[in-house]
C-alpha cells in the first residue's frame, strides 16, 4: 500500500535545528498567525507590530507646548 500524500496546503512540522531549538514549542501571534520569536513577544503573545497597534504609546506633553506672546511685566 502506498503512503499517502500530504493535503496540499498543509506543511510538515520542520525539522529541529538551528532554527528550531528543541524542546522550545512554537509560538504564534494571536492577531496576525507569525512565529513569535522574543522572550517579550512570546509571554504576551502578541507581535511587536502587532502590541504596537492594540496598545499605542501615550501622548507625548511635550508636543502640545506652544508659545504664546504676553505682555512683559510691569516692573522688569
Amino acid at each position: 500500500m502506498e503512503s499517502p500524500e500530504p493535503l496540499p496546503g498543509l506543511t510538515p512540522d520542520p525539522p529541529v535545528g538551528p532554527a528550531r531549538p528543541a524542546g522550545r514549542r512554537p509560538v504564534r501571534c494571536a492577531l496576525c498567525g507569525r512565529p513569535l520569536t522574543g522572550t517579550q513577544s512570546r509571554r504576551t503573545g502578541l507581535g511587536p507590530d502587532c502590541d504596537a497597534k492594540l496598545h499605542p504609546p501615550g501622548p507625548d506633553i511635550r508636543t502640545r507646548r506652544h508659545e504664546v506672546e504676553q505682555d512683559p511685566l510691569p516692573g522688569t
